[in-house]
């Protein structure tokens, strides 16, 4: 297997970082882009792979969608497809296909779509077979699971003929992935209502416009994990806003907890060090992309901490509990569930002089552990995983003065 190897970096000077494009926006707009009737100026679009992979099976509009391991993708192609009378078939890699998609099917039959699973019941391979006409205009549908599947049909609810109102059940999780969708159909003319746990959106039409996309605060967030565990350095982060349509803006008032004060400047954020108070416990139902990269802060800067809101990281590309109790036990730290639902980070203890990281084909199980090197030399097997959302990250690496070596 490739690997990728990094040198020990405890410290670092002024360093400027191009963050890449958010995959999160760029995927919403550009399902809303094929939704509009007019022509919109779309900019800045996320050079990840499963944007390229959107971009692609939106523009070819080929028979069988293969989304390769991009989740959003096939939820959002899967509600695009059944919602819009296309007949498809819906596919991806073996892990993609062990992903769970029923709640989303589910709902989508309620409202009128036929679709059939092609293996196993509730997960991809799937065809959709047309739209032949609305059957509800209010549906139920859970919020515990994935805001991928509520995202899916509120971009599709306007061209619906009878608008569509959803009821939110249980627990509602990652509601600013909602809010963000939300906010983006906006921009492009669409009016809604977001009360409680219930959203309705009446039968309308999205408005071309332009839009640029803004730079991807998950990709942000494992530099500011990186200052806070080195001794010394500065780093500048392009793009980012203070406004930010992204849940994982988070990071801010997280990483203002473990060491590291944000300064808002024209053209991005300034990262800096401050004394570190420490993150007693935090809950991550609403970024659920941030626990990989917050659990190894804490694990190298000495903090014990309590983490709750992890229940969807066990459906992630990989179980991403199981693959952070595997890999933060190889420095002696430890992700125990002591309560059901919470589980206590406890801080590394003895950290080898090389440390080799396993990613389970998880781009964010990478990225997360590479403030290891402010600690140790780093080996990260499969590094060719970022690209699913960020491929310039090692050669951003390098921006700091390390030399990576790549190894067969």
């Amino acid at each position: 297997m490739k690997s990728i190897e990094l040198p020990l970096l405890e410290s670092f000077g002024k360093v400027r970082i191009p963050l890449p494009s958010s995959k999160s926006e760029s995927n919403r707009v550009l399902i809303i882009d094929a939704l509009t009737e007019g022509e919109n100026k779309l900019s800045n679009l996320a050079e990840a792979r499963d944007t390229q992979t959107m971009i692609r099976l939106l523009k070819d509009d080929p028979e069988i969608l293969d989304v390769l391991d991009a989740g959003t993708t096939m939820r959002f192609l899967t509600a695009y497809a059944a919602l819009n009378n296309k007949v498809k078939i819906l596919t991806g890699t073996p892990r993609m296909c062990e992903r769970p998609i029923g709640i989303l099917v589910d709902a989508l039959r309620e409202i009128g779509a036929e679709i059939e699973y092609l293996k196993n019941d509730g997960f991809p391979p799937l065809r959709t077979l047309g739209f032949a006409g609305q059957k509800a205009s209010e549906i139920n549908i859970r919020g515990d699971v994935s805001s991928q599947y509520i995202s899916a049909l509120l971009m599709n609810a306007p061209l619906l003929p009878k608008g569509l109102a959803l009821n939110l059940t249980g627990k509602v999780g990652s509601r600013t992935y909602i809010s963000m969708t939300l906010e983006l159909m906006r921009t492009f003319g669409v009016d809604y209502q977001f009360e409680g746990n219930r959203i309705t959106i009446a039968p309308q039409k999205y408005q071309a416009t332009s839009f640029s996309v803004e730079s991807d605060w998950s990709g942000a967030s494992y530099w500011f994990s990186l200052l806070a565990c080195s001794r010394s350095g500065e780093l500048f982060l392009d793009g980012l806003k203070a406004d930010s349509l992204q849940g994982d803006a988070q990071i801010v008032p997280i990483m203002d907890r473990l060491g590291v004060e944000s300064t808002f400047r024209d053209g991005g954020v300034l990262l800096k060090h401050q004394p570190i108070r420490g993150l007693p416990e935090f809950d991550f139902t609403h970024c659920p992309d941030l626990a990989q990269t917050v659990a190894v802060t804490c694990a190298l800067t000495g903090q014990q901490t309590d983490f709750t809101g992890l229940e969807s990281l066990r459906i992630k590309e990989t179980d991403r509990i199981d693959a952070l109790q595997k890999e933060l036990a190889k420095i002696g730290s430890k992700l125990e569930e002591r309560r059901p639902g919470v589980f206590t980070l406890v801080p590394a203890e003895q950290i080898p002089e090389m440390v080799e990281i396993e990613t389970y084909d998880d781009h964010r199980m990478a990225m997360a552990f590479m403030p290891l090197i402010s600690k140790t030399k780093l080996r990260v097997l499969d590094p060719e995983v970022v690209n699913k959302s960020y491929p310039s990250f090692w050669n951003h690496c390098e921006l700091l003065g390390v030399k990576a070596k790549y190894r067969d």
